[in-house]
């Protein structure tokens, strides 16, 4: 991923760009409900497990680890050589994310290092060259995909490995002057690296089957856009070889409508629902638990489970979707700080998953209590209350008269009653729920509202 002064730049330049829209190129054609088809299951599932592997596992300190220390080529290759994750095994991260709640997942195939996991036949610098020696990709497609999870992939724009990806302001190896730098980009043709990218992405995207998202990562127009990557090339690849696919916004086509599905707030959290062109758009929230993507030994902090469990809330409150990251060690494994918080997820998410799945931001018409995140299931038509802070006997519901049908914590289906007060003839009057004194015990309680 990126640092946070990169990801300002993009969103500001995404933000920008609606003021005009380009038009949409006859291959991209399709209409709101077509695409509403598209990212059912995806704004239904609301809640995905994000992966981040490649070499920066073995020096365990950032996964721009290249670009914060500047590495040689020559030095980074030491991992290269020693990279060779023998208790890999797919079926325990599987099994991790299906049993914390997650329903899909997106694996960073290459990330900026250059790095391949599978047995990419455009490059010597992969995974099948390593000690290690197999594709990691294929089981890991297996294995998600046994336990229901939809496969997502993460693809770099960016390559500070390719002899031909040109020298700018982050790429490590750059020379230390602007002219240094021009010079040395006399030997570099962006026109071979468009074309490697579009020849990996064809093998990503015919070696595995169904692929069900695509996380492309990152531009910086100042330096590098959508010219530099030919994302309308890149895009319209992608869409022939899998139409169904769905399609992050870091391709520098924000002016558009067709070249990316939604928008990707990264280590934010949006006040609101985004929008664009005065409409709310699709939305995903991409989050670590501690300060880095890749595998940080000494990385301090880590989220708890009660704020990652209010994470997700929150996003799914606002009409959103959590993509929550975990980096694997060297050897394969999920350490002991992130099974930890998956584990509390799950433990939440065992009670209170219907509270997530097949929800969104409530409609206005219901007013957010006091110390509470609201979300909404149309179809159930059932609210649901998450309460952060635990009040005493009594939680206020304004304006809610006549609204509710029966009143039930989520934990154990146990009734809440519920009484109503008068303030005047003119307005719905509030409803107020009859709690126990003692919390629930669980990480955030949730009471479900049956509606009228």
């Amino acid at each position: 991923m990126k640092k946070v002064f990169l990801f300002l730049l993009i969103i500001t330049g995404f933000s920008s760009a609606f003021g005009q829209t380009a038009e949409t190129p006859s291959w991209a054609k399709e209409t709101k409900e077509q695409k509403e088809k598209r990212m059912e299951w995806w704004t239904h599932d609301r809640f995905g497990m994000f992966i981040h592997w490649g070499l920066y596992a073995l020096p365990a300190r950032h996964e721009w680890i290249r670009h914060n220390e500047r590495i040689s080529d020559a030095d980074y290759q030491k991992y290269f050589d020693n990279f060779n994750p023998d208790l890999y095994n797919p079926k325990e991260w599987a099994k991790k994310a299906k049993e914390a709640g997650m329903k899909y997942v997106v694996l960073t195939t290459k990330h900026h290092e250059g790095f391949c996991l599978w047995d990419s036949k455009y490059t010597d610098y992969k995974v099948t060259n390593t000690p290690y020696g197999k594709d990691l990709i294929k089981p890991f497609v297996d294995a998600f995909r046994a336990e229901g999870l939809r496969i997502g992939f993460y693809y770099s724009l960016i390559d500070w490995h390719h002899p031909h990806f040109t020298y700018d302001g982050i790429h490590p190896g750059r020379p230390s002057t602007p002219e240094e730098r021009a010079k040395a980009n006399e030997n570099r043709d962006m026109n071979i690296y468009r074309k490697y990218m579009k020849d990996q992405l064809t093998e990503l995207f015919t070696r595995y089957g169904r692929i069900d998202e695509l996380f492309l990562d990152f531009s910086y127009p100042d330096e590098k856009g959508h010219k530099d990557w030919d994302s309308e090339g890149l895009i319209k690849l992608i869409r022939s070889l899998q139409p169904q696919i769905i399609i992050d916004d870091r391709a520098d086509l924000g002016n558009t409508e067709w070249g990316w599905d939604y928008v990707t707030p990264e280590q934010s959290m949006p006040r609101e629902w985004p929008t664009a062109n005065g409409k709310r758009v699709p939305w995903e929230t991409c989050q670590t638990f501690s300060g880095s993507w890749g595998y940080y030994r000494d990385e301090h902090s880590w989220k708890s489970i009660h704020q990652l469990v209010t994470m997700l809330i929150e996003t799914v409150s606002k009409g959103g979707n959590l993509l929550l990251n975990v980096g694997p060690t060297a050897r394969g494994t999920f350490d002991d700080r992130a099974n930890n918080r998956l584990e509390g997820i799950a433990e939440w998410m065992k009670l209170h998953s219907r509270s997530i799945y097949g929800c969104t931001q409530a409609p206005d018409e219901y007013k957010v209590p006091d110390n509470c995140f609201l979300t909404y299931n149309p179809k159930t038509k059932r609210l649901y209350l998450h309460v952060l802070e635990w009040p005493f006997l009594s939680l206020y519901l304004p304006g809610y008269e006549g609204k509710i049908k029966y009143a039930q914590l989520l934990n154990d289906a146990s009734e809440i009653r519920y009484r109503t007060q008068k303030h005047d003839d003119s307005t719905p009057g509030d409803v107020i729920l009859s709690l126990p004194t003692a919390r629930p015990n669980v990480e955030v309680p949730v009471i479900e509202l049956v509606l009228e």
